[in-house]
């Protein structure tokens, strides 16, 4: 069944940017550490997911659809709305990809975890992140 642009674009406005489940057992872990950050926070570039601001460590919660994870497979997945849904997601990885450099170049040590990771072994991402905060790593 065919959906219209009406109902697309509600579906669209009720899609997370903030607070994700993965982001929220990311943020649940680092917490249960001890470590505190900031979140979405809006005056550093690319407003990233957490941050440690006095470290300059900044931490990004990609979702896998959203970013492009394994894009050259997965986006012959498309079947419909081709025109609209391959530009998109290229630049959003175009973006991150911006993102990073310039916050690289700002002197930010940048984290980004797709989202199945976190799932996967979300204790594993805040070792990670524990390490860089400790400047183990």
């Amino acid at each position: 069944m065919q959906k219209t642009k009406e109902q697309i674009s509600y579906n669209m406005q009720r899609v997370k940017n903030k607070g994700s489940k993965i982001e929220l057992a990311l943020r649940k872990e680092l917490w249960s550490r001890g470590l505190r950050y900031q979140k979405n926070v809006t005056s550093i570039f690319g407003k990233p997911d957490l941050v440690f601001k006095g470290k300059k460590i900044a931490i990004f919660c990609d979702s896998e659809f959203w970013h492009g994870y394994n894009w050259e497979v997965r986006k012959k997945d498309f079947k419909s709305h081709q025109e609209f849904w391959i530009p998109k997601i290229e630049r959003n990885m175009q973006r991150d990809k911006e993102v990073t450099e310039e916050l690289e170049k700002q002197g930010w040590v940048v984290l980004r975890f797709w989202g199945n990771d976190i799932k996967k072994d979300v204790s594993k991402c805040a070792d990670l992140i524990e390490k860089k905060f400790k400047g183990e790593e």
